[in-house]
């Protein structure tokens, strides 16, 4: 049977990414050797990072002045890299869910932080508007998507300081203009690459203002001077991202995807608002997230929550339990996932209902 994989992370890779890292790891670029077992300083591994580097800034039109990082330590480490070489005196957080809330805790321990705003008074189920950013802040930080609450930020920000973004969820899920950001940073284990490595993407002049002692493996300059070779790099996962930039790139690129993303969210979103057994946990459309779609049983039927995740398993349909805080379903549809997943998935939900009817 064909598993469709709906996981919220690590979660599904392009079949192309997957099998040239299979192909590194028995013989890397003609060497005779495994990607796993060679020196990252080799001048064949060095030209992976530099692809890498240069994938990026072009799938994303990067502008000069920005330098792009491979980093250890996930984007929970960034929750605290970014306060530390950019909080002096105060910083601004949007609060939309867990991953903001954990960013805030970090950056509460190295100055003043004001939540310009928050959902929380509604479990996260939207974007907040309408909120002001104090201008003498030393940065704005964002999560653009919410993978457990299931929202998503779908337009660029304009912040009168410089804006910072968790886009560990949606990088390359759509266009976005770099320039108004001063760092853009995330996982890689969504869309890009398995667990392991952090990218981050950076303004290079917003560095150097705050006046503490930052440890070295903490001070950004540090890993921008070293080209990210500072110490070792997670070496696999950044392959692995290598062939996922190049998958995108044959894809038509960023703008191609997001079409495909649009229309995959929309056939699933279609039919929850159809089906009578179901509806979504965000009541408004604009806030949607099209990575992470969290919907539940309708009323009258939350009897069925374990017999429909059951029959869906059985169906092939892989890690769509929603996280204990919302309950329900999550479906992730990531870049990588097809559209007929979704198609499969749609078919699933209406097969049950006739079941059930």
């Amino acid at each position: 049977m064909k598993k469709h994989n709906f996981y919220a992370g690590p979660s599904i890779l392009p079949a192309y990414t997957i099998e040239k890292t299979i192909e590194g790891i028995k013989d890397f670029a003609g060497m005779g050797l495994s990607v796993l077992e060679i020196s990252h300083r080799s001048k064949q591994f060095v030209a992976v990072v530099d692809q890498a580097v240069a994938l990026f800034k072009e799938l994303l039109s990067i502008p000069e002045g920005y330098s792009v990082l491979f980093l250890g330590g996930g984007a929970s480490m960034q929750f605290c890299m970014v306060p530390y070489n950019l909080l002096a005196t105060k910083a601004t957080y949007l609060n939309t869910g867990e991953w903001s809330k954990k960013a805030i805790k970090e950056a509460k321990l190295f100055g003043e932080v004001d939540i310009v705003a928050s959902s929380e008074d509604k479990n996260f189920n939207y974007i907040p508007r309408g909120y002001t950013i104090p201008t003498d802040a030393d940065y704005f930080h964002i999560t653009s998507n919410n993978t457990i609450f299931g929202t998503q930020i779908h337009e660029d920000p304009v912040s009168p300081v410089p804006l910072i973004a968790d886009m560990s969820s949606d990088i390359f899920s759509r266009p976005i203009d770099v320039s108004k950001y001063a760092i853009i940073y995330g996982g890689a284990q969504k869309n890009l690459a398995p667990s392991g490595v952090a990218f981050v993407i950076i303004k290079n002049d917003i560095l150097g203002k705050v006046d503490r002692m930052i440890p070295t493996m903490l001070k950004y300059e540090t890993h921008i001077s070293k080209e990210s070779m500072f110490n070792t790099p997670p070496v696999l996962p950044i392959f692995s991202a290598l062939q996922t930039l190049q998958w995108l790139k044959d894809q038509g690129g960023v703008a191609e995807i997001e079409k495909i993303n649009i229309k995959k969210s929309n056939l699933l979103y279609d039919e929850i608002e159809r089906n009578s057994l179901f509806k979504p946990t965000i009541p408004a459309k604009e806030d949607r997230s099209r990575m992470n779609v969290c919907f539940v049983m309708n009323e009258g039927f939350e009897h069925l929550e374990k017999p429909f995740n059951d029959f869906a398993t059985e169906k092939g349909m892989v890690g769509i339990k929603g996280h204990r805080s919302v309950g329900g379903f999550r479906a992730s549809l990531y870049n990588a996932l097809p559209y007929a997943s979704v198609e499969a998935l749609v078919a699933v939900m209406q097969e049950f209902e006739k079941m059930n009817k």
